[in-house]
């Protein structure tokens, strides 16, 4: 890897943020090893997602590493809080961000929940930050930011982002249509990178295809 393309990889880890100003505070319940306690979530389950301008894909959960986050981001599924929105943030060589309903990285829903990744105390998330792994973005002021904001990862180089970010899930179908978003025009995004589709990448819906709660 070039001298440029690790600066370009670091300027974007540095970004995988979020707004948290406008989120509302919650108390995350984790027992003294920094393990969440039990949801009732068991299984595998899986969330399918349609987009608006054709293609799908299929997110397979992973409750065994991130069980608090499997369970927000089932409940917010299963609201249809995700129909409609976009993927915002697309960059080459790195991830696919979506899930805010401002439409531009600053919202979110309103809870926040516990980061569970290694750095905030949690050790038991060991899922690796590899192509096609799901993971939730966050504010870089608070390990405890996340809400409803997510990143897809395009390469194994993201596994640089391991420890801090809580990896919950991997696309296991229709990766094509994820690779896909990186063929939209691009403008500078809040970022400051050409990250911002300037056609939206609009969400038609996502739904729980395996609930194995």
């Amino acid at each position: 890897m070039t001298k440029k393309s690790v600066l370009k990889m670091f300027c974007a880890v540095a970004l995988v943020l979020i707004c948290a100003s406008a989120f509302v505070s919650c108390t995350p319940k984790t027992n003294e090893n920094g393990e969440s306690e039990p949801t009732g979530i068991s299984g595998t389950p899986r969330v399918a997602v349609t987009m608006e301008n054709g293609g799908s894909f299929v997110i397979e959960l992973y409750p065994e590493f991130a069980p608090k986050t499997v369970e927000n981001f089932m409940k917010l599924v299963k609201e249809g809080f995700y129909d409609g929105l976009t993927f915002h943030r697309v960059i080459d060589g790195f991830m696919a961000q979506g899930g805010d309903p401002n439409g531009n990285g600053s919202g979110g829903s309103d809870e926040k929940i516990f980061g569970e990744f290694s750095r905030n105390g949690f050790v038991q998330n060991t899922l690796s930050h590899t192509r096609g792994v799901v993971s939730m973005a966050r504010s870089p002021e608070s390990f405890d930011s996340a809400s409803s904001q997510f990143f897809i990862c395009y390469t194994d180089e993201c596994s640089s982002l391991d420890g801090q970010y809580a990896a919950f899930g991997k696309v296991v179908e229709g990766m094509d249509t994820v690779d896909a978003f990186l063929n939209y025009e691009r403008a500078i995004g809040m970022d400051g990178n050409m990250s911002s589709p300037v056609e939206p990448i609009v969400i038609k819906d996502a739904k729980v295809v395996t609930d194995a709660d």
